[in-house]
């Protein structure tokens, strides 16, 4: 199955309603986006920091799973200071290193970070399972979302397939290499792949068939209202203003 580290948990954001998490998590992320003022694009950082610290998440895992960002992130600032056109800051060597290119640099950073953490404290805290039905109480199409939870249920299985057919290559005594018969293999593993995929959609759809499926997932959890929602929302509506206020206040 996909890995859930966050789902499990006991805090006050586990416990909100993932339909004002998703809601929040968007609408925080895209004021982010849009934003280019640092005193904004610190408060959001810290905001997100104070989410992650209300979920009450491993901070080793959670840094873990901003590696990814961090590896493009250093990418960037070796290419865009040196790239961006301005004014030049320092020079080393031939080198030139621009103010706006490192500007750039610092906003595209902070707002990556920003909003990874945001959806990592705000959506990774529900399952996956329950964000799909949640997706589908606010009216996101049923298709995206019966494809949504579809993948989740059955990525696993192809990942499966796959390790049993490279086995069953490696008993055969296969050593791959840079020859025509190492790209045929692979060829027809990938092809396998693609076939047992197909006979397996099939066999759970005539499964689901038979046991009644109508073209709706029904959902077991209960969203019930609680006061807490509402004072997650007091609270989100008023960072989402002040972050709008912060940006606003450069063009005033």
């Amino acid at each position: 199955m996909i890995d859930e580290p966050f789902a499990h948990g006991n805090s006050v954001i586990h416990r909100i309603d993932p339909r004002f998490k998703i809601v929040f998590a968007c609408a925080l992320s895209i004021a982010t986006a849009v934003s280019y003022r640092f005193p904004t694009l610190f408060f959001a950082l810290g905001l997100a920091l104070l989410l992650v610290v209300a979920s009450r998440l491993h901070m080793g895992t959670v840094l873990k799973k901003l590696l990814v960002v961090f590896s493009f992130l250093v990418l960037l600032w070796l290419v865009l200071p040196l790239t961006f056109e301005g004014e030049v800051f320092t020079r080393i060597g031939p080198l030139k290193i621009t103010r706006p290119g490192l500007i750039l640099s610092a906003q595209i950073t902070l707002k990556s970070v920003s909003i990874v953490m945001m959806f990592i404290a705000l959506v990774t805290t529900a399952g996956f399972v329950t964000i799909g039905h949640a997706m589908d109480r606010l009216g996101i199409p049923g298709k995206i979302v019966h494809l949504l939870l579809m993948s989740y249920r059955y990525i696993f299985v192809i990942e499966q397939e796959y390790q049993r057919l490279s086995r069953a290559v490696k008993i055969r005594g296969f050593v791959p290499g840079t020859n025509l018969h190492t790209y045929r293999t692979y060829a027809y593993l990938v092809g396998m792949i693609f076939v047992r995929a197909a006979e397996r959609a099939d066999q759970v759809y005539r499964a689901m068939r038979c046991r009644g499926f109508n073209g709706r997932f029904y959902c077991l959890a209960d969203f019930p209202a609680h006061y807490r929602n509402w004072i997650f929302t007091g609270l989100m509506t008023t960072s989402f203003a002040v972050l709008l206020l912060l940006e606003l206040t450069a063009f005033a």
